[in-house]
């Protein structure tokens, strides 16, 4: 059943005020720049020290990468404010709800993508190129004619690029002539794709039951051929692609990192189970520190990626290594190939 609701923007709308135009900005939304941080480990457990001056790129960088999603943010919720005044929650925005002079987000947009190119450039020529691309998908996402978000699977797969961009700009920080292994980059596309396909079931699963699949559909052409069958297998395809690349990197790279597996598959059934949740906080990802169980497993597995960064098992390489199980009660082992 659809309830009638009254649209955000129906009324008069009283003069933005400063803090308004930097509400555009989400900076509250900056601890998803947490998944730079595996990129930096990572660079410095296969490419090692490269003379960068690390802290001062971490430092820099960071505040280069805030300045980029804060870019993407405005121009976001500015050509999102037509459509986000359908949204239960997102019609709350400053850009639903107050004038804002066009002029002034623009021109903030402009001096926030200024600033993240200019700091970037500051780290180094490849972090600059790399944050030259968050913007570029920042805009392929939310500009017309493109607008990528209002095709359905695309909007998840572009939206997600955030995330193997960020793996990147940490991979940067510590060497920027390279790039991180294709088959990790692919593991962290894939798993943010899980997650933002996740926040679209649970807005489904919620506003269908309020308000209709109609109104969500206002709100985001793609909801128009979404189902919550087809979020659900596009959930599972998804998680088993991302663990199926993250495979791939471990048995070429790291070995140590199978033992991570239990806490990355714990960690997605979790937050697939809070996504069938009514008034879920899956539909919120910056305010998923409140869930206490969900903190503690991913504090978990930070602790576990840290320890099998630095320290070598070597027993574990036997995964990696062909044997075979021969019923007569040894392991066998194939021969060596001959020698030139």
């Amino acid at each position: 059943m659809t309830h009638d609701h009254t649209l955000a923007g129906d009324a008069p709308k009283a003069r933005a005020r400063a803090r308004d135009y930097l509400r555009l900005a989400r900076f509250d939304h900056a601890t998803k720049h947490v998944f730079i941080l595996p990129g930096i480990a990572l660079a410095l457990l296969l490419r090692g020290d490269q003379g960068e001056p690390l802290l001062l790129n971490i430092l820099v960088g960071m505040l280069a990468a805030v300045c980029a999603a804060s870019a993407n943010y405005v121009i976001n919720e500015w050509l999102d404010r037509d459509f986000d005044r359908h949204h239960p929650e997102k019609s709350e925005r400053a850009a639903v709800q107050v004038a804002l002079d066009v002029r002034l987000v623009y021109g903030f947009y402009g001096l926030l993508a200024l600033a993240a190119l200019a700091l970037g450039l500051t780290v180094n020529a490849g972090f600059a190129l790399v944050i030259l691309c968050f913007l570029i998908a920042g805009l392929v996402y939310n500009v017309p004619p493109l607008r990528s978000k209002d095709r359905a699977y695309l909007d998840v797969l572009s939206e997600s690029l955030d995330n193997p961009l960020r793996l990147m700009l940490g991979w940067a920080m510590v060497d920027p002539a390279t790039l991180p292994p294709v088959s990790v980059m692919l593991s962290f596309w894939f798993g943010g794709a899980f997650l933002m396909n996740t926040k679209r079931l649970a807005e489904f699963r919620d506003i269908v039951a309020e308000l209709g699949q109609a109104r969500l559909a206002l709100y985001r052409k793609s909801f128009a051929h979404y189902t919550e069958a087809r979020l659900s297998v596009a959930n599972l395809t998804y998680a088993l692609l991302c663990v199926m690349f993250l495979a791939v990197f471990v048995a070429k790279y790291r070995i140590e990192y199978v033992l991570l597996f239990p806490l990355v598959v714990f960690l997605f059934a979790q937050y697939y189970a809070l996504s069938l949740q009514a008034g879920s906080v899956a539909r919120k990802p910056e305010k998923l520190f409140r869930e206490k169980r969900l903190m503690a497993a991913a504090g978990a597995a930070g602790v576990v990626f840290a320890l099998t960064t630095f320290v070598d098992i070597p027993t574990l390489d036997l995964l990696a290594e062909q044997h075979f199980i021969d019923l007569r009660g040894s392991v066998t082992f194939p021969d060596a190939p001959a020698g030139p």
